[in-house]
């Protein structure tokens, strides 16, 4: 059964899943989605491309798949997809996409905190954590169960791995590398992300290994090319290599630097 608040105003052709809590003054468009049991909170405004999963929560007064920030936006048909299990909080905002991709996706099981936004063309993975007023520019890829410190803004075009930490407060203008912590202004390669690692299942042998890969990568005797093919070379089947190795080959930024004596441990 579906539960709509009689001052909420939820379009005919919107689809509501069964289940679905529509609260006071919330405001559903129509080419709208939503998956059975989600909860829409008060003040919410859904806009039309939204395709919203399973179990999602959406608290008070986001604001989701509204019109890109794009000036070459010409008011096209694009999507917003939010998978299953996640919630958004208060003052979120997330846009749908534009026609350089068609979409932004955001997966499952995200935490978005109060005042995030994510612009067009994103892609979120699944599991990851924008803290409070995380600041996500156009056509970045953020890859699963990366965090982001609060009020970090994260710049147009770039790439952030899997399994990364990202301190609060800087700022993120070139790619972040898997598995890692990043800090500083600039913003910077700081050791790997350990706890995060061990709280996944690494094993320690994994982690010394990611360890080692990263001793290569930030070896100053090595250039990034020299230092994916040492890589290969030293790790030819494991994934974590391979992972790291593809993250580099896809970067069109370039990877944040290291300080030269300094790693967290």
């Amino acid at each position: 059964m579906v539960t709509i608040h009689p001052t909420a105003i939820v379009d005919s052709n919107a689809k509501l899943g069964e289940g679905v809590q529509v609260s006071p003054y919330a405001i559903i468009h129509a080419d709208v989605e939503i998956g059975d049991g989600t909860f829409i909170g008060p003040g919410v405004n859904i806009y039309d491309g939204a395709r919203i999963g399973k179990n999602v929560k959406i608290y008070q007064n986001a604001s989701i798949a509204h019109r890109p920030q794009d000036l070459k936006f010409a008011n096209e048909q694009t999507f917003l997809y939010v998978g299953d299990e996640t919630v958004i909080h208060e003052f979120v905002t997330l846009h749908r996409g534009t026609k350089e991709t068609g979409k932004t996706e955001i997966g499952s099981n995200v935490l978005l905190m109060a005042y995030s936004h994510v612009a067009h063309d994103c892609y979120i993975g699944n599991r990851c954590i924008l803290a409070n007023g995380v600041q996500i520019a156009g056509h970045v890829h953020i890859d699963d169960w990366t965090i982001i410190g609060g009020l970090t803004p994260v710049h147009q075009f770039c790439k952030i791995g899997s399994h990364v930490m990202i301190g609060g407060g800087f700022r993120a203008v070139q790619d972040v590398p898997p598995f890692i912590l990043a800090a500083e202004e600039p913003l910077q390669y700081e050791g790997i992300n350990i706890v995060g690692l061990r709280r996944r299942g690494f094993t320690a042998q994994q982690i010394d290994d990611i360890k080692k890969m990263y001793s290569i990568i930030y070896d100053p005797h090595n250039n990034v090319s020299q230092a994916v093919e040492l890589i290969k070379e030293k790790y030819p089947d494991n994934p974590h290599a391979a992972l790291i190795t593809d993250f580099i080959a896809k970067s069109n930024r370039g990877l944040v630097g290291k300080k030269m004596g300094r790693e967290r441990k």
